[in-house]
């Protein structure tokens, strides 16, 4: 599990949480930890905008420029707790950045956008050649997202370790109604599933899937891993956790866009701990807490022991799987209802 590089979800100090816990959590290295030395009263403040109000504030903070003094001090914080320090920077600033992370101690980079191709074009800044920087470059790379399998092999074959998979399905992401861009989850995943396939009969090199985007219950997350992921990178579930900076609230990483944001604040509350929405113990039956233990149960549900021989499960299209037989629920607006 990777937890995304999302301001409201992903601090130095829930990273450092998530990596005791056995994931991996992911610092946005352009956002508000890389340019204020103390963002915490920010934070509140943006948990207290009113919703008129909450996008055009969004962004006068982040247009307080990025400080790499800081983005190297953040870095640091996490490398000093002993995990596994990841950090993500967009295609348009990896040739800023990228050798601050380096020296920094970064162990794991990902190049994220809304859709990134190989070849990132750019009438605005020097194009960035994936190909060519992955293979000049110290680190691993995981780049992202995509939604298609001529995007997804496109991506393998810039020698990245990882691709994420997900134009548009998360909860504070306002693409598909922005840019009209976008692909239904498992869709994208399998197809990025069947790609990787195809790349390891090419190159013998295996291309990590990483389901980006969508998934706020384990039963999303046992889908994910069914359709061919073999990992998931969570936001809202993340931000939802009371360690959390987000105050309850939850935003992406274009909600701040300076002239077309993509992305909306939305409240997410205050599920649990972030052992608890992970681990568990869970006290409710909505499937948003104990994520991994859910996953754990539905792989011994349908007779399979590891994660590999789960992404050979059978799956299908099944609109009413969440309504059949659950009148009583919906009624009373309990459990699935």
């Amino acid at each position: 599990m990777l937890a995304s590089a999302m301001d409201s979800a992903v601090s130095p100090t829930t990273a450092i949480e998530i990596g005791r816990l056995g994931g991996v959590g992911v610092l946005n290295l352009e956002g508000l930890w890389s340019r204020y030395a103390e963002p915490g009263p920010l934070f509140e403040e943006i948990a207290e905008l009113s919703a008129e109000k909450a996008t055009r504030r969004m962004q006068e903070i982040y247009g307080q420029p990025i400080d790499p003094e800081l983005m190297a001090q953040r870095i640091g914080e996490m490398k000093a707790a002993g995990i596994i320090t990841a950090a993500s920077l967009t295609p348009q600033k990896v040739a800023e950045y990228a050798q601050l992370t380096v020296k920094a101690g970064l162990d794991l980079l990902i190049i994220q956008g809304t859709v990134v191709s190989a070849q990132h074009v750019s009438t605005r800044t020097e194009p960035l050649n994936l190909k060519e920087f992955i293979s000049g470059f110290e680190l691993p790379v995981i780049v992202g997202g995509c939604a298609s399998f001529a995007t997804a092999l496109h991506l393998m074959r810039t020698g990245a370790v990882g691709i994420l998979v997900g134009v548009g399905p998360g909860a504070a992401c306002t693409t598909r109604g922005v840019l009209g861009i976008g692909v239904p989850q498992a869709t994208a995943i399998a197809d990025a599933a069947g790609a990787r396939i195809r790349y390891l009969d090419e190159a013998g090199r295996y291309v990590h899937v990483i389901a980006d985007g969508g998934m706020r219950t384990g039963g999303d997350i046992a889908k994910a891993i069914a359709c061919g992921a073999d990992a998931v990178m969570l936001g809202s579930p993340i931000a939802s956790a009371t360690e959390a900076p987000g105050h309850g609230y939850h935003w992406g990483m274009a909600t701040f866009h300076p002239s077309l944001p993509r992305g909306a604040r939305v409240a997410v509350g205050a599920l649990g701990t972030l052992e608890e929405i992970l681990l568990g113990p869970a006290h409710e039956n909505d499937g948003r807490r104990n994520l991994f233990g859910a996953l754990r149960v539905s792989m011994a549900t349908t007779g399979y022991a590891d994660l590999k021989e789960f992404q050979k499960a059978e799956v299908m299209v099944a609109p009413a799987l969440k309504t059949e037989g659950k009148n009583l629920q919906r009624e009373q607006r309990v459990g699935m209802g």
